[in-house]
């Protein structure tokens, strides 16, 4: 019966730690997806996707001397009522002091990596191998891994763009945050399993 009561016992105290471990885990899950690590570059690559915070942090990170010139990543095939969304991009780069540096990629690929070979066409266009990513924060480390995998002879860093209805680390906090945590956790997932031993 000792015996019996021991092992009851031993497996309380393995499931309660396994509990702490599984709960220690989840509460940095929003912080790992984050890398903001700028670094001096010769162009800024701004990933589609959000188009008010991220193409924003590129400009100040221009404006801090992190590139020469920004490329914002535009989805070719995507409208907006009657306006694609190059035209869109085109005209908000025209309005900017800062035009004159400044280039859109058209792209056509719908996931990321897709997003990177359309890219590396455009970014064999520019001047230098140092590229500074932009892209919103949860998608910083997923982003980084797979251009570094899929672009070979140039170096990458990123900068993470902060939207705070979209996502903050302590996801718990609310449900917009909860789910981008939990679908870009499935994403970055997808991408180390399955889709860079492609």
């Amino acid at each position: 019966m000792n015996g019996i009561l021991q092992s009851r016992r031993t497996w309380k105290w393995v499931l309660a730690g396994a509990a702490a471990i599984v709960i220690a885990l989840s509460a940095r899950a929003g912080k790992f997806l984050v890398v903001d690590a700028p670094l001096p570059s010769d162009t800024i690559l701004v990933l589609a996707g959000e188009t008010n915070y991220r193409p924003a942090h590129a400009l100040e990170l221009l404006s801090q001397g992190y590139g020469r010139r920004i490329v914002i990543d535009v989805p070719a095939g995507s409208t907006i009522y009657e306006f694609t969304q190059v035209d869109l991009a085109e005209k908000y780069i025209h309005d900017l002091p800062q035009s004159a540096v400044m280039a859109v990629c058209p792209i056509d690929g719908l996931s990321t990596r897709d997003e990177s070979h359309d890219a590396e066409k455009c970014l064999a266009r520019e001047s230098g191998d140092r590229i500074l990513i932009v892209t919103s924060d949860f998608h910083t480390r997923r982003a980084l891994s797979i251009f570094r995998h899929e672009i070979h002879g140039k170096s990458f860093a990123v900068a993470a763009a902060h939207d705070e209805v979209e996502f903050g680390t302590r996801w718990w906090k609310h449900r917009e945050w909860s789910k981008t945590c939990f679908y870009e956790w499935m994403r970055l997932a997808w991408w180390n399993v399955i889709d860079r031993w492609r």
